[in-house]
């Protein structure tokens, strides 16, 4: 019987894995059958715009020809009239002259005629005709402006659809996911030297399958890569994976996809818990801030008038380097207003992750925000005490930075501190290897180890942090920076002058 229904159930998981494959199948051709008639409205519109383009190309070449033509012929015509007109001129003077030669020779008085025949003379020596070229300045020939259109109606008409790239290979084995970069490659099944770019495309995703048509993430788009690789860098991996696809582009048409990649990206995220956050600390997406007033409202409606003058306010001149010491007098907060859990309270401006961490290896970064006076970075057990401080107790670990009155750099577990050499950096990463049991704190920029503490969990941690007057940006979903794993591999996690605080946990 118990056999019969497991063998049922497995029919059942296949025939529902089937009816999912189909569902999706499904989608993709509904989807693809859309297309077709968008995508053929879209070709005969650019196939029309190529035309009118040409057409322009075509009339403007016309205009620009035939105004030559025009303009050559205004010319010959107007040095022609010229000609015409300085010939019948110097005709008409020649024909006067004759004239008038031809009257002198029926003059009888001798020195009349004498005088009429040196007129006749000066005015032969001076006369346009003789001085006029018998040769005209043009010829009617256009033939120099003729066209022969033969090599280009024999280009016209042999033209063609471009032929479309073919769709990309990825180089699977040639993608690499480090540091929150992702490099991938590809290439072509067949050389195309009309190639001009690739465009590349990426989403995240839960589904460690093909991608689905409607997945909870749209496609980023890379446009105009020149070689076929590309790295995108500065990725947040808050999801399991990401897929990665790439098409060819010549001057006219952009190919099919390539077969998409599916590439891990698993990174550690979380959160502030805002329910564990104390009043003084606001709390918003990716950072916290100390807010003297928070919380001062409804306090002082739950306290009434004879507690004004809140004991959770920090009294400076008993400050000690790092967070404000505990007052004897403490209140505390209604049930009402502390959240999922008791808020931490009195003077222990703490706020912990919301997951928490009982294997593996994670890394996550931290930057202080202007003008922070006093902050602690590090790890916890969740049950922590809601009057104690990191660094105060044997189960948590941290680095404290302290800049009113008197500035202080240190590591701290257990009620013990221990001074660290160096200037403060601007952020801090914070890496915490549950499997080898230890927690350690690097410059983010540089990579240079501050601190490791040596631990054994016996209970799962969570990231814990503290801000008095000032506040902290969070960074999650972030790999181990692979300079880390290689110092931890190197150093074996350990650094010697760190012995002081390596503890084993309780």
């Amino acid at each position: 019987m118990d056999s019969q229904k497991e063998a049922l159930q497995r029919i059942i998981t296949t025939l529902a894995n089937k009816n999912e494959e189909l569902h999706n199948f499904m989608e993709t051709l509904s989807h693809s059958l859309a297309g077709v008639q968008v995508n053929s409205t879209q070709v005969v519109s650019d196939l029309e715009e190529e035309f009118d383009t040409l057409f322009t190309v075509l009339v403007e070449m016309k205009e620009r020809m035939t105004n030559t033509i025009k303009q050559e012929g205004a010319k010959k015509t107007q040095e022609l009239q010229n000609q015409l007109t300085q010939s019948s001129n110097a005709l008409e003077s020649a024909e006067e002259l004759l004239e008038f030669a031809n009257n002198a020779l029926d003059m009888k008085d001798e020195e009349e005629f004498t005088k009429a025949a040196k007129q006749i003379k000066d005015r032969v020596t001076m006369a346009p005709a003789f001085r006029l070229t018998m040769k005209p300045k043009a010829t009617d020939h256009m033939n120099h402006l003729m066209v022969d259109f033969t090599q280009e109606r024999q280009l016209l008409q042999n033209l063609k659809f471009l032929p479309v790239p073919w769709a990309p290979e990825m180089e699977v084995g040639d993608c690499l996911v480090s540091d929150n970069t992702v490099s991938v490659a590809w290439k072509m099944p067949v050389e195309d030297s009309k190639i001009d770019h690739y465009i590349l495309e990426y989403r995240k995703t839960d589904h460690e399958g093909l991608p689905r048509i409607k997945d909870e993430h749209c496609w980023e788009v890379v446009d105009n890569i020149k070689t076929t690789e590309y790295s995108v860098s500065g990725l947040k991996f808050d999801s399991k994976f990401m897929n990665f696809r790439v098409r060819a582009c010549n001057k006219a048409a952009a190919g099919e996809y390539s077969d998409p990649v599916t590439l891990e990206t698993r990174a550690f995220n979380f959160g502030f818990d805002s329910s564990s956050a104390h009043l003084n600390l606001k709390v918003e997406d990716g950072s916290v801030e100390w807010d003297p007033q928070g919380g001062k409202g409804l306090e002082n409606k739950l306290k009434g008038k004879e507690n004004k003058g809140s004991a959770h306010f920090t009294n400076l001149k008993n400050m000690s380097s790092g967070t404000p010491s505990p007052k004897r007098t403490l209140t505390t907060r209604s049930p009402a207003i502390r959240g999922g859990r008791d808020r931490f309270t009195g003077e222990s401006y703490t706020v912990l992750g919301d997951t928490s961490m009982d294997c593996g290896q994670h890394y996550w970064e931290v930057k202080a925000l202007k003008d922070c006076k006093s902050y602690s970075v590090g790890v916890s057990y969740r049950n922590l005490g809601k009057f104690d401080q990191l660094g105060k107790t044997n189960t948590t670990w941290c680095i404290h930075i302290n800049t009113w009155l008197q500035t202080s750099f240190s590591a701290k577990h257990n009620n013990k501190a221990k001074s660290l050499d160096g200037a403060v950096p601007d952020r801090i990463g914070v890496f915490c290897d549950l499997d080898s049991g230890q927690v350690s704190f690097y410059n983010a920029e540089t990579k240079q180890l501050i601190h490791t503490f040596k631990a054994k969990f016996s209970q799962p941690v969570v990231p814990a942090f503290m801000v008095w007057c000032g506040g902290l940006s969070l960074s999650t979903g972030m790999q181990v920076p692979s300079a880390v794993k290689s110092f931890q591999k190197t150093e074996n996690g350990l650094g010697g002058s760190n012995s002081s605080l390596n503890s084993m946990a309780q």
